[in-house]
């Protein structure tokens, strides 16, 4: 039995990756304004509305009917599926996900624990595992397990988008743009984390490092990708320049892509992103 694999919207995907997908998107808030994330709006429109809005947008799950337009498409074809979706923690997706699943056979719905690149990658061993020939059921078994290792560690620019989540205080993003201060986040299993706050987008650069250190290091036989948010991929291209003796000779290149709406909204533009399989 042939086996597709399908994502929600919030799953940052390589070009290549994101032609073999079947999509189920989430819905973007900017107050009254109702995006479907993906098809009527893009990370770069999204990036100048959240620039430009005084509101922190919000999104919407995907529905179980949405699922299920999927699964029957799988159904017709005589397929079985493999579903990643965001994190449980962050979303109810994962949950209209397994809604919909019940009415259907051969449907495995795994909940990534992460977002944004940290799905993308353990999309992208899923799409390794179907390409070495393994049947759906032991694809979704292995992603449960590699899951556990996933780490995103992401250095921000700005307090701003964190303060206005309610995440960080007015005192604190106050004092963070004067003194320069960029803090560094991570997301382990669905949670989003403050790691330490450096003074300077080079400390900063230096910070991400010693945190990919500190999760035990990047297991370069698995999907590694980076990802950036806004519209300018300037401070990414300046972090792989200050972090270069990292990726030489583990990576034949350094990939990345750009970051969308649910981790980009509490990171604001001028986020660097890591995603990667600790050892």
């Amino acid at each position: 039995m042939k086996t597709r694999i399908i994502v929600d919207s919030t799953a940052d995907l390589m070009p290549e990756y994101k032609s073999r997908v079947s999509v189920v998107p989430l819905t973007v808030h900017f107050g009254e304004e109702e995006y479907i994330d993906g098809v009527t709006i893009d990370h770069k429109t999204f990036y100048e509305k959240l620039i430009e809005s005084d509101v922190l947008p919000s999104t919407s799950q995907a529905t179980p009917d949405a699922f299920m337009k999927e699964f029957e498409k799988a159904k017709t074809a005589g397929e079985a599926a493999v579903v990643i979706t965001l994190a449980s923690k962050f979303s109810g997706t994962y949950q209209s996900a397994m809604i919909a699943a019940a009415e259907y056979e051969d449907i495995y719905v795994v909940d990534s624990a992460s977002a944004a690149m940290g799905s993308g990658i353990l999309v992208e061993l899923a799409f390794r595992l179907l390409d070495e020939g393994k049947p759906a059921e032991e694809i979704a078994a292995i992603l449960e397990e590699e899951k556990k290792k996933i780490v995103i560690v992401a250095l921000v620019d700005t307090l701003e988008y964190l303060k206005k989540g309610g995440r960080v205080s007015k005192t604190v993003a106050f004092a963070g743009t004067v003194l320069n201060i960029k803090p560094v986040l991570s997301v382990v299993d669905g949670e989003i984390n403050m790691l330490g706050k450096a003074r300077g987008s080079k400390m900063g650069n230096n910070l991400l490092v010693q945190e990919i250190d500190k999760a035990g290091g990047i297991d370069f036989s698995k999907p590694v990708l980076l990802g950036y948010s806004g519209i300018s991929d300037a401070l990414l291209q300046k972090y792989i320049e200050d972090s270069r003796y990292i990726w030489e000779g583990n990576l034949k290149e350094v990939r990345y892509t750009t970051v969308g709406s649910v981790i980009g909204t509490h990171a604001g533009p001028g986020a660097v992103v890591v995603a990667f399989f600790k050892k």
